[in-house]
């Protein structure tokens, strides 16, 4: 890809994906199945763009903004600006959809921020959550990282990069629980990034300087998880997150942990 550097990956309509520049905030659209890829928006000097994910029925791309402390939203057919949305300092990591809104979470605080989107694709009023539990550890370099919602949206996951673990949220009152992953609650993964949660089935992208990715089954309460499968492909290189495409998963290649680290990749394996 012709990119100087990579972290997010959002999943499109069809075939579609968009890829950010971690560094300049520009976003690229291509074609998983076809490998192509050309700019798609050319950010303001300043962003910067981590996790994104689109919401394909309103054509809206929601993009992480990182240490702006901002959330960018895109139109995913005209590549405008919909809104620039200040949302904390800290570090604004990534983002997950619900049928009301999209969530953001911030690696320096123990907090996740509301954006509503209504019927029509409009959007509210950020709002703040202020998490409680073990998953509100903020006392390492790097805490809250991937999110994900349930299908209903009334359970969120997120993972936290420095204890290793896989948290849920109450997204009413910001209590926070551990899932236990093979009887684990904490250190059970290494370095915890993207997260993405279809049923009862989520894919963890371990952010090592060559990476896997674990697929893990959940229990009907997201209380526990088994790990079914681990896809550590030697083409890894520090992956940071990931998209799903059927049965494909679309892998970043961050490639934080392999210096000169060009040219930047998605590198698509088995997702079962």
């Amino acid at each position: 890809m012709p990119l100087t550097s990579a972290e997010g990956i959002a999943a499109g309509a069809g075939y579609t994906f968009y890829q950010g520049e971690l560094f300049t905030g520009d976003i690229y659209r291509g074609n998983i199945r076809s490998g192509t890829l050309s700019r798609f928006i050319d950010a303001p000097d300043g962003r910067i763009a981590v996790g994104m994910k689109a919401d394909i029925a309103h054509n809206l791309l929601f993009v992480a903004g990182g240490p702006t402390g901002q959330a960018y939203v895109y139109n995913t057919k005209t590549g405008d600006d919909v809104a620039t949305v200040h949302l904390a300092t800290g570090f604004i990591n990534d983002v997950a959809l619900t049928t009301e809104g999209a969530w953001f979470t911030n690696s320096s605080e123990a907090a996740l921020y509301f954006l509503p989107v209504g019927p029509s694709g409009q959007l509210g009023e950020v709002e703040r959550l202020e998490l409680s539990g073990p998953g509100a550890d903020t006392s390492l370099p790097f805490n809250l990282n991937g999110i994900a919602a349930s299908p209903d949206g009334k359970t969120l996951i997120v993972a936290h990069t420095g204890l290793g673990s896989l948290f849920t949220v109450d997204p009413e009152t910001g209590a926070s629980a551990p899932i236990a992953i093979d009887g684990v609650t904490e250190g059970a993964l290494a370095s915890p990034d993207g997260i993405l949660l279809r049923g009862h089935t989520v894919w963890v992208v371990q952010n090592t300087a060559n990476g896997s990715v674990a697929r893990m089954a959940v229990n009907s309460d997201f209380s526990a998880a088994t790990t079914e499968a681990v896809n550590a492909s030697t083409a890894f290189q520090s992956p940071a997150t990931a998209a799903l495409f059927g049965n494909t998963l679309a892998v970043v290649n961050a490639q934080f942990f392999s210096g000169a680290g060009t040219p930047f990749e998605v590198v698509r394996v088995p997702a079962r």
